[in-house]
């Protein structure tokens, strides 16, 4: 296949995105559910050799390919499948259960369409790259991390220049996940060379646009299969390649919270796929012993009220989402109050601090109940992966960091009075 590329001077094609609609994804009618299940075996199938050889899941992502599910979140009138954030939390759960890799690589991946989606689906270069998407099912990465300075997000020491029309940009990444298996990068950095590092644009680079030149190797302790290595980005193209909004905003309203959410739903996904593990060990404990409750019992129940507590909390941070969502299309998003405006975005953090934390407990106790069964790799009751793909979880987006900013909000925030929500 050739390299993805679209020529800005190009219209988008009206009817071409006309018949896109009328042929929308089957997933709008409900068979997304059965096609990430499919998925997800196949996931399964290949997780511990993908761990193993901390490769890409090459063979999951040509089963998500051929489900069309990597637009399952393309709203329909550019052919996708239309499904909200939470319908595709639950995909990336059901991923989970077989490969947290493929999980968090398909999370990040929907993370970038939604950026584009909620920032550039007015503009006709960006309208294309949603019907290509959808078409040619790409995969889109995302380069926001930078050599010096201080994995913060929010900052960035390289700056792109446009010149009559057209953009070119450096960037040194130190890490690029599944950057040598995208399709597509979309790329902070400041919006000029006098600008400061906080004032940042994101740019939608297409395999045509850019250079990767790899600047390390990706051998860690988890989530081994989303290859994040370091590079050396170099790219050039239109100027309309360059998000309207300015990055702050994407990333307020849409990036951290998209991330957050999707993110919990992937640590969920892991960590319920180890407490199935653990009950099946639980009930061939009992079958073996009829008549008597294994001693792992209470464990068992801790685990269980854990991973429910995790999906509750999902649940209630992902109808947050939605309403968010919602008055954005309304357009009295700006009519919101501040004290909503902080409750939100500390809602947000404290959803990625509690998850990420609290699905490393509940392996831990699967551990405990498992014991050397769940220790050993090979075993039906093996948990050693899960372990340490979660152990990047409190990592993602540094959890002190995160706190840090929480804190902040909380002092701005006055207390809620009594009996409100």
């Amino acid at each position: 296949m050739n390299a993805p590329h679209i020529d800005a001077a190009v219209e988008p094609d009206q009817q071409a995105l006309a018949q896109a609609s009328d042929q929308a994804d089957p997933q709008a009618t409900g068979s997304w559910r059965e096609a990430a299940q499919r998925a997800a075996r196949v996931a399964a199938q290949y997780a511990d050799h993908v761990d193993r050889e901390a490769r890409f899941p090459v063979e999951a992502f040509d089963a998500l390919k051929a489900e069309r599910l990597l637009s399952a979140m393309v709203p329909a009138r550019f052919g996708g499948g239309g499904l909200s954030l939470a319908e595709v939390a639950a995909i990336c759960e059901t991923l989970a259960h077989g490969c947290a890799s493929t999980a968090m690589v398909y999370a990040m991946h929907q993370i970038q369409v939604a950026c584009i989606m909620e920032h550039g689906a007015h503009e006709p270069w960006h309208q294309q790259v949603l019907a290509q998407l959808v078409e040619q099912q790409w995969l889109l990465a995302s380069a926001t991390s930078e050599e010096n300075i201080g994995g913060s997000m929010r900052t960035s020491a390289c700056a792109v220049e446009v010149i009559d029309g057209r953009f070119s940009i450096e960037k040194m990444a130190p890490t690029i996940s599944y950057g040598a298996h995208a399709d597509g990068i979309l790329v902070t950095a400041r919006r000029t060379a006098e600008s400061p590092a906080s004032d940042q644009v994101l740019i939608v680079t297409l395999l045509g646009d850019l250079e990767l030149e790899k600047r390390g190797t990706w051998d860690s302790m988890g989530m081994r299969g989303t290859c994040s290595e370091g590079f050396r980005l170099l790219a050039e193209g239109h100027a309309e390649q360059i998000l309207p909004t300015p990055f702050a905003e994407i990333a307020d309203r849409t990036m951290l919270p998209v991330s957050h959410t999707l993110w919990a739903a992937v640590w969920t996904g892991v960590a319920a796929d180890a407490v199935n593990r653990a009950q099946a060990f639980f009930r061939a404990q009992a079958r073996a012993k009829p008549g008597s409750v294994p001693p792992a019992g209470m464990r068992l129940a801790e685990a269980v009220g854990l991973l429910q507590m995790m999906q509750a909390r999902l649940s209630v941070a992902l109808d947050a989402a939605q309403a968010a969502h919602d008055a954005r299309e309304a357009h009295n998003d700006a009519d919101a109050p501040l004290s909503a405006q902080l409750h939100y975005a500390s809602d947000m953090n404290t959803l990625k601090t509690s998850i990420s934390s609290t699905a490393l407990l509940v392996v831990q106790e699967v551990l405990m109940i498992c014991g050397m069964a769940g220790y050993k790799n090979g075993t039906e009751y093996s948990v050693g992966r899960h372990l340490r793909d979660l152990h990047s979880a409190p990592l993602m987006i540094n959890n002190d960091r995160i706190a840090q900013n929480t804190a902040s909000l909380l002092l701005a925030q006055r207390p809620a009075s009594p009996g409100r929500a």
